[in-house]
């Protein structure tokens, strides 16, 4: 199985424009967990991870995986340059291009590392996404407090 993240360059950055600070932060947190996945890519029993950070002038172009999602806005085709593609075994390939989705299973991969690898395996994330990752039920609930 191999996994290729997608994220635009200028928003990681949080350059105006390019969509603010929370999805600045959102971005990192993916990047985040990308990072330790590929760290850690053989628990997992994964082949590859790639980490593409997508400029203006080359939109959801691929490093390894050949699959670009696309929508329409204003009557236009619109390269989506946040995506996450994981091609199976078996060939087939899954897209996620919602970035709540994609965090989402980013998270779950981590946290299946976490029980396998030795000792702390975690990503630090934003408010936004722990809020996002807690909602999918993994990682801690914030709202919780441990017994005193």
């Amino acid at each position: 199985m191999r996994l290729e993240l997608r994220v635009c360059q200028h928003c990681l950055e949080g350059d105006d424009g390019h969509g603010g600070e929370q999805k600045s932060q959102l971005l990192q947190d993916m990047v985040s967990c990308a990072e330790v996945i590929q760290e850690h890519k053989d628990a997992l029993d994964l082949e590859a991870v790639h980490i593409r950070r997508v400029r203006d002038d080359e939109q959801g172009k691929p490093e390894a995986l050949p699959v670009v999602a696309a929508t329409i806005q204003n009557d236009q085709i619109v390269l989506n340059d946040t995506q996450l593609v994981a091609e199976g075994e078996d060939g087939n390939m899954l897209l996620y291009a919602n970035p709540d989705d994609i965090l989402t299973v980013l998270a779950g991969n981590v946290d299946e590392i976490s029980k396998v690898a030795p000792g702390d395996v975690s990503v630090e994330l934003s408010s936004i996404g722990a809020e996002i990752v807690s909602e999918a039920g993994l990682g801690a609930d914030p709202e919780k407090q441990p017994d005193v």
